[in-house]
């Protein structure tokens, strides 16, 4: 009977090949945060991962591009949005959600870096994890009934992964 790949004749566990440029590799999870419940749920389940395999975690927070997210509302609303000021909100929101996430993976001894990225969430989370050789991807599930029916970040996702995904349920 032949031996699995991870396993020796003796079938004890073999070290798989980790090394990148001569250092081991740290296992890389790519997070989409956003503020959410679900997302939040998903960023403390990948610290947790990253912690329990010496790696690193990429919490990544994708905002519309310039005034995208303006022009969306303002198409929907009857009233004028100032696309400076939809900017300015959103760098507001990615720094605290930098500054919280930050202290919570020092208090827990996680590699956290933090990225504020512009675009659509699918196309920059997956854009991230291919810069950043990442093994992992995880999100939250959607809360929105609309997502049901048009399609989740996480089915986006997985109809183009390029890594493994997790959608966290809460």
């Amino acid at each position: 009977m032949a031996a699995s790949n991870d396993m020796d004749r003796d079938s004890q566990p073999r070290e798989r090949s980790t090394e990148r440029k001569g250092a081991p590799a740290k296992t890389v999870i790519v997070i989409g945060i956003d503020g959410s419940e679900t997302s939040w749920d998903a960023f403390w389940w990948a610290c947790g991962e990253a912690g329990r395999t010496s790696g690193r975690a990429i919490a990544v927070f994708v905002s519309p591009i310039g005034g995208t997210g303006a022009a969306a509302a303002a198409a929907r609303y009857p009233v004028s949005i100032d696309v400076r000021a939809f900017d300015e909100v959103a760098i507001a929101q990615a720094e605290q959600l930098r500054n919280e996430a930050q202290l919570y993976a020092a208090d827990r001894g996680v590699d956290l870096s933090f990225v504020h990225v512009r675009g659509g969430t699918a196309k920059e989370l997956l854009r991230v994890a291919e810069s950043d050789h990442a093994d992992l991807i995880v999100v939250g599930r959607s809360a929105k009934a609309c997502h049901h029916l048009a399609g989740s970040l996480g089915r986006r996702l997985i109809r183009r992964r390029r890594a493994p995904i997790v959608v966290v349920v809460p």
